[in-house]
């Protein structure tokens, strides 16, 4: 019993994922490829994106947004949780990381599902708005450049039906969100949305202490 969230050291994470992940082969493959490279740290774990596939399937989701693609590992845990005719807005502006991307969906036979749009992701969540698309997704995931999160979310909040989920990745940020002497623009950015979705009434609201956090924002 506990009162309080366990904290993971090496072998009760390793036992978790033992215990927990159902990952596929191309999965494995892809974060294996991401590992070698320089900005590793920026995909999410693996027992994150089994989380939000299960999150997906449990919505019910087939249209969903990611603002952040990297090498697209979350796209393909989203994508293997949707219906054949489930489709993916991915917006990123890096064609080198997403090159990778659609090797692997390809891969897992999910490609068919991702619309990747290259280009600056406001752009394409406004275009959304004015094609008419607003309360027409389930799921949108966050994990972009930090400074616009709240741009992000609002976006997201309106093209999310009532009952949809807005995920918002990064919100503990490795510990600084609670450490005051930090001051950096983005980590101010993102203690600030924190502080602006716990008193959010147009939310149902869980921070989620995996990976580096997540928030769950349903909308009402």
């Amino acid at each position: 019993m506990s009162n309080r969230t366990l904290s993971l050291n090496d072998s009760v994470y390793q036992y978790l994922c033992d215990h927990s992940l159902r990952e596929t082969a191309v999965q494995k493959q892809l974060r294996g490829v991401t590992h070698k490279m320089e900005n590793s740290v920026m995909q999410i774990s693996p027992e994150q994106g089994q989380f939000m596939q299960f999150i997906v399937k449990m919505v019910g989701a087939k249209y969903t947004i990611e603002i952040g693609v990297y090498t697209g590992y979350s796209v393909l845990c989203v994508a293997l949780g949707l219906p054949e005719d489930g489709r993916i807005i991915a917006c990123d502006i890096n064609r080198e990381w997403t090159d990778i991307a659609r090797e692997y969906w390809k891969k897992a036979g999910v490609n068919d599902k991702i619309d990747l749009q290259i280009a600056p992701a406001l752009d394409t969540l406004t275009e959304l708005e004015n094609d008419g698309r607003k309360n027409q997704f389930d799921f949108a995931f966050i994990d972009a450049d930090k400074v616009n999160y709240d741009i992000y979310y609002e976006k997201c909040l309106n093209l999310v039906r009532p009952g949809g989920v807005v995920a918002i990745d990064n919100v503990l940020w490795s510990g600084a969100v609670a450490d005051l002497s930090i001051t950096d623009e983005s980590t101010n950015t993102i203690r600030s949305l924190n502080e602006k979705l716990h008193n959010d009434r147009r939310i149902d609201l869980s921070m989620v202490p995996i990976g580096d956090g997540l928030t769950l924002a349903r909308k009402r």
